[in-house]
């Protein structure tokens, strides 16, 4: 089995690196630190470029996932920017909370889903907010999204290792787990063994510190990070070494 290597990516050089180490897939997002919000449509102009799929994320804002009507409007409209850049596909996730719990808002993903058309989809990792993953699965797989991203419910893939494998079963063919958060190096060889992903997301990244008058003036971030070549290169190495 030929396993793919997607990384997140929040700007022109991530995506060159990426590229550059081996990456098969980019997720295409601003603003990695908060959990990666929709990229530029100059972002997405120049991604289109790029010689392997890339989708981008959308996600007009931090924090949760409950949106309002206004940013649901704002998600189409950003969609329609992925689709006229030329992009594969788009990352979505929307959660509805009310008194019993959370789930996935089916109505506005189905908005979101019709938005995309034959666009590739991802369903981002809301699941992990959500009371009931697996009928998350459910209603996943009949909008006809292609993958889901998750940790498991957990802080990193590795941790969530028990529910991403009971995920994994309750999807079988109808669409793919993707593990994603705290995968690099060290953390892939077991994953692995534990899960046998057909697909495995990453960051493979590295601390960007960057100048110290920048980040004093709030230009750049304290505890910034970048993609880094050599680690996307390592997971490219490791998937291939223990392909199935």
């Amino acid at each position: 089995m030929t396993r793919t290597l997607e990384i997140c990516v929040d700007s022109a050089e991530g995506l060159k690196v990426a590229i550059a180490g081996g990456a098969d897939r980019i997720e295409l997002c601003s603003a990695l630190a908060l959990g990666g919000l929709t990229p530029s449509v100059g972002l997405m102009s120049h991604a289109a470029r790029a010689p392997v799929p890339v989708l981008a994320m959308i996600r007009p804002r931090a924090g949760g996932f409950d949106w309002s009507r206004d940013e649901i409007a704002m998600m189409e409209a950003e969609i329609a920017a992925a689709a006229q850049a030329g992009l594969a596909g788009v990352v979505i996730g929307a959660t509805r909370t009310t008194g019993t719990g959370t789930l996935l808002d089916a109505p506005t993903l189905e908005r979101l889903a019709i938005a995309a058309g034959d666009m590739d989809i991802t369903l981002h990792r809301c699941i992990d907010v959500v009371d009931d993953p697996l009928a998350a699965l459910d209603l996943a797989a009949d909008l006809g999204i292609r993958r889901v991203l998750s940790s498991g419910r957990a802080t990193s893939a590795p941790e969530g290792t028990a529910r991403l494998a009971e995920m994994m079963r309750h999807a079988a063919s109808r669409l793919t787990v993707m593990p994603g958060a705290g995968i690099n190096p060290v953390t892939l060889p077991c994953l692995l063994s534990a899960l046998d992903p057909a697909e495995v997301h990453a960051s493979a990244s590295k601390p960007d510190p960057g100048p110290a008058t920048l980040t004093h003036l709030g230009f750049h971030p304290e505890g910034a990070r970048r993609t880094d070549a050599a680690t996307v290169a390592e997971l490219k190495r490791i998937l291939s070494a223990q392909a199935g």
